[in-house]
């Protein structure tokens, strides 16, 4: 990874992008509705959240299991050259409409980067290189460029080869290795299921009882863990496990986390 690029998120070093540049509807997520461009009503001048430390309890509990994996500050700071919307309203149009796709894209900057850090995957990592340089490039052009970037076809493209990764990393664990990829699994009770290695690939896993389950090398890029019960689970080496998941989930002390990854405040002892 380029010694100059987080794809860890920076707010003192974002203008609030994640504040102003996407919309969000009233719900258990979010206490009000609120267009995409406009700023919310808890960002300060200094852009930083007015109400981070209860985000919580003031009904924001989305905010606090969303992550930019670094977009906001490349935007701010390499984009826009450190110019913020307030200062330059001229800009905001092109910063807005920016961030979202810097998102997605440090989003597959985050995964490239795990995937070269496996060692089982070596055999890949000349064509991980290649993809991690070529998607790099695009986060560094200018605004028209990033706005003419197809997100859909980058994402197919690294997709297949994050896939390939996967499968050199689960072919060396034991035992059989279940595929539910995109299955519809809300809800579903899974309490000490053996998951080693298991192809969990954008698969709904909304409010499912994983307690004590064993997801070790699980690929769980795209699951959706909201709500998911992972007490005393164990996630070591679960594959392209995101922040955000856990954000979205219920665990404790118990659940044993990648070292990468860290233990979500709002839960359990």
């Amino acid at each position: 990874m380029p010694a100059d690029l987080s794809l860890v998120s920076d707010c003192g070093n974002c203008f609030g992008l994640c504040c102003v540049a996407l919309p969000f509807a009233k719900s258990a997520d979010f206490a009000q509705d609120k267009a995409a461009g406009t700023p919310c009503r808890n960002l300060a001048e200094d852009f930083r959240c007015g109400i981070h430390a209860r985000l919580r309890e003031s009904g924001y509990t989305g905010c606090t299991v969303f992550d930019c994996f670094g977009a906001g500050q490349k935007v701010s700071q390499v984009t826009f050259g450190g110019v913020d919307w307030r200062r330059d309203p001229a800009s905001a149009p092109a910063m807005f409409a920016a961030f979202p796709i810097m998102r997605q894209l440090h989003e597959l900057l985050r995964y490239l980067d795990e995937a070269l850090a496996l060692p089982a995957a070596a055999p890949l990592a000349p064509r991980l290189r290649r993809a991690f340089e070529d998607v790099d490039a695009m986060t560094r052009g200018d605004a028209d460029a990033l706005a003419a970037v197809d997100v859909s076809a980058v994402r197919d493209g690294v997709s297949g080869l994050l896939l390939e990764a996967s499968e050199l990393v689960r072919a060396g664990l034991p035992g059989r290795r279940r595929n539910h990829r995109g299955a519809d699994l809300v809800a579903a009770k899974l309490r000490k299921a053996d998951l080693r290695g298991a192809n969990l690939r954008g698969t709904y896993l909304i409010g499912a009882d994983l307690r004590e389950a064993d997801l070790r090398g699980a690929d769980v890029v795209g699951a959706d863990l909201r709500g998911a019960d992972l007490r005393g689970a164990d996630l070591t080496g679960a594959l392209f496990l995101t922040q955000i998941q856990l954000n979205a989930a219920r665990g404790d002390a118990a659940t044993r986390l990648p070292d990468t990854l860290t233990r979500p405040a709002h839960w359990t002892a």
